[in-house]
């Protein structure tokens, strides 16, 4: 069997069986192991092998992907019996969501027992896996991911390679989340505007759905800005937000809805303005969250 078409899959959660299963529809063979080895069934019939353990999954082939709950859970399976001396001359690409510290450490500790890594950072659902536009932040040294890209791209055709630092990977999912989990955030508030106001919320959702490709070209702006460190008014002066989150507070206030969010909003660009950044363009904000 070609080495190229070889790969150990460890952790059998929603993502690893979708993983798995994307290797075994390429043709490759796929090793497994779960701490739950019922987990592997299904897999198992369509031509998966199961490992007894993590080391022996580990040992079946040139590259291990791993993808479990926390860095904790990976910790316990890479400290099991035999596990550290089965990872030496192997590529171990961890897919595990952690913090930058702990892509570090991982790094590190892979080294230490003779083994290449990468780290990965998986930005879709299962079901939204193994497809062109699929997003996948990696990083690591380079001509280890240049070595595995071609088991990257079996499971996301959208990879964004971050360069050398192992972290890097870890702390773009972080940036990435944060915005995701801010505009959730805002979503919701508007849910309960529309909904105190008699709207259709499913309207309310296609709406801002028209507006995300435009907002999307907007945070882009707004990032080359702060990239740059020139503040001038060039598309929305921060004043603007300063009035605008401010009515949103004093409507969510008059409606007696929650106002737990456009009071965080109001009181970081009240702040803001205090601070004398009003007059300049909105991405100014970043000053006082650096401070």
């Amino acid at each position: 069997m070609n080495s190229l078409k070889e790969v150990s899959v460890l952790g059998l959660g929603a993502m690893g069986v979708t993983i798995a299963r994307l290797y075994l529809d390429q043709g490759y063979k796929v090793t497994v192991w779960n701490r739950t080895p019922d987990k592997a069934r299904e897999l198992v019939a369509r031509g998966a092998l199961l490992a007894r353990d993590a080391a022996e999954a580990l040992r079946a082939g040139r590259v291990a992907v791993m993808c479990v709950y926390d860095y904790r859970a990976a910790e316990a399976i890479l400290s099991s019996p035999g596990a550290a001396a089965a990872l030496d001359g192997r590529l171990l690409v961890q897919l595990t969501t952690g913090s930058p510290q702990d892509a570090r450490d991982a790094q590190a500790w892979a080294q230490r027992h003779g083994a290449t890594y990468l780290e990965g950072a998986i930005q879709a659902a299962p079901d939204q896996m193994g497809q062109p536009d699929t997003p996948l932040l990696v990083s690591g040294a380079r001509p280890v991911f240049d070595e595995a890209r071609p088991w990257l791209e079996v499971l996301a055709g959208g990879i964004v390679y971050l360069g050398e630092a192992a972290s890097a990977a870890a702390a773009m999912d972080l940036a990435t989340l944060s915005t995701i989990y801010g505009t959730l955030l805002g979503f919701l508030h508007g849910a309960r505007v529309a909904e105190h106001e008699g709207f259709d919320v499913a309207a309310y959702g296609r709406i801002v759905a028209g507006i995300m490709p435009t907002f999307a070209g907007f945070l882009q702006h707004e990032g080359a800005v702060i990239q740059s460190g020139d503040f001038a008014i060039s598309q929305s002066p921060m004043r603007i937000s300063v009035e605008a989150t401010q009515r949103i507070l004093q409507s969510a206030r008059d409606a007696g809805i929650n106002t737990e969010f456009p009071t965080f909003a109001a009181g970081l660009f009240q702040r803001a303005d205090a601070a004398g950044l009003g007059g300049e363009e909105l991405a100014a904000l970043i000053k006082l969250l650096r401070r």
